[in-house]
């Protein structure tokens, strides 16, 4: 995570979708329609919703042949192995073990 201002990750972790979509990649990467099939939201919105993760710094792509492969970013899963599964952002907190399915 290489934003100091956590604005941009609380207002990634604001909407319901995108906390399920970052609850499915804690678990493993996934493609977009993987995801969207696992999820039951469309592809678009799917694509939509990783967009705003990745330029708040949270998921990144992979390619893999054809398939572009969506993950959680190194530094967020080392985080959360040191801090346990509240984040601290310093003006706020998160609770990674309480997202909804």
């Amino acid at each position: 995570m290489a934003k100091s201002d956590c604005t941009d990750i609380l207002k990634a972790l604001a909407d319901r979708s995108r906390m399920r979509i970052v609850k499915a990649l804690l678990k493993e990467p996934h493609g977009v329609n993987d995801l969207a099939e696992e999820l039951d939201i469309s592809q678009y919105n799917v694509s939509k919703h990783l967009r705003i993760l990745r330029e708040a710094g949270i998921v990144d792509v992979e390619p893999d042949g054809t398939r572009r492969e969506y993950f959680i970013v190194e530094s967020f899963h080392e985080r959360l192995k040191k801090e346990g599964p509240v984040l601290n952002f310093g003006c706020c907190s998160f609770r990674f073990d309480q997202l909804p399915d």
